[in-house]
């Protein structure tokens, strides 16, 4: 999947580079909670039987149903428990059945829940502002398509073909992909799904991505949106979430940030293609918007 592409869903799905973690099959029967604090990681369910209480930080506990998928960009503290948990306080870790595999609650149970469950991260070197991009919680019903896509992760995870990671990595690009598909516009909080909905917003966000080193500009992006500069600057803002140009630059650095730790480019080059006229326009921008010059930033990552 390419990342300059036309299509803005599939560049930042791209540039996030989402690798495998973890992915297993948990069971639950009875009454059972687990727990899991300072994350910092993306996280996804897939339910195949039954139904659980999903509570993400401090937010009211989603109910998680045959068939439901839920995916958290990024999650920090999370607990799932039976509909009818038990007592706060004394949460039981999984037992580990089998490899990749977890029963929660009384083991003589019967089994009442059976969901997928996933953890992977995201190697970006700008996944920060990648995330800020899409939505905090997606909850989808009824996505077969979904459960089908994290059902061929669980059984490549527990694999050992070859090209494993590789088939992982694509495998997640696709889950994220169709996962920000069946996200409903209407619901999204302001950003990229909320701007590629709205199809004049759309056509700027194509040609934004499709070449970030274009002479981009608020009247030109508004032309090519169909809008008057100042409808157009209103609407951008209140959809996606920030100034028509901040997301330029946003978008360009993010692009710049992956080259510079691919390597293997000149820095003229690289500053033509994200739309600086001289090395040392880009440096100075990029400078104020990560905090260190492009080449310190490259040995940085480089060495990490």
């Amino acid at each position: 999947m390419g990342i300059l592409t036309a299509d803005p869903l599939a560049s930042v799905v791209a540039l996030l580079k989402p690798a495998p973690s973890i992915a297993k099959l948990v069971t639950g029967g009875g009454r059972w909670r687990v727990e899991r604090t300072n994350m910092a990681s993306p996280f996804y369910c897939a339910m195949v039987e039954g139904k659980c209480l999903l509570t993400i930080e401090d937010g009211a506990p989603l109910v998680l149903e045959a068939g439901d998928f839920v995916l958290v960009p990024e999650v920090f503290d999370f607990t799932m428990s039976s509909i009818n948990p038990p007592p706060s306080g004394a949460p039981r870790l999984p037992l580990e059945t089998g490899p990749g595999t977890f029963r929660l609650g009384e083991q003589d149970a019967p089994t009442e829940v059976r969901c997928l469950v996933g953890h992977c991260s995201f190697a970006s070197p700008d996944r920060e502002l990648l995330v800020s991009l899409l939505p905090a919680v997606i909850h989808v019903r009824a996505q077969g398509r979904l459960i089908a896509l994290v059902q061929m992760i669980q059984e490549e995870a527990q694999s050992d073909r070859a090209a494993r990671d590789m088939v992982l990595g694509r495998l997640l690009e696709l889950l994220l992909v169709e996962a920000l598909r069946s996200v409903e516009s209407t619901i999204a909080e302001p950003g990229l799904l909320r701007g590629l909905a709205d199809p004049q917003l759309a056509l700027a966000l194509r040609q934004i991505h499709a070449d970030p080193g274009a002479s981009l500009s608020v009247q030109g992006l508004a032309a090519a949106a169909g809008m008057s500069r100042s409808t157009f600057f209103d609407r951008f803002r209140g959809e996606v979430g920030s100034t028509p140009m901040e997301y330029v630059a946003a978008w360009r650095m993010a692009v710049a940030k992956d080259m510079l730790v691919k390597g293997h480019i000149a820095m003229a080059e690289l500053a033509r293609r994200v739309g600086y006229g001289s090395v040392s326009s880009f440096s100075m921008a990029f400078s104020r918007h990560v905090g260190m010059p492009p080449g310190a930033f490259a040995t940085r990552r480089q060495a990490a």
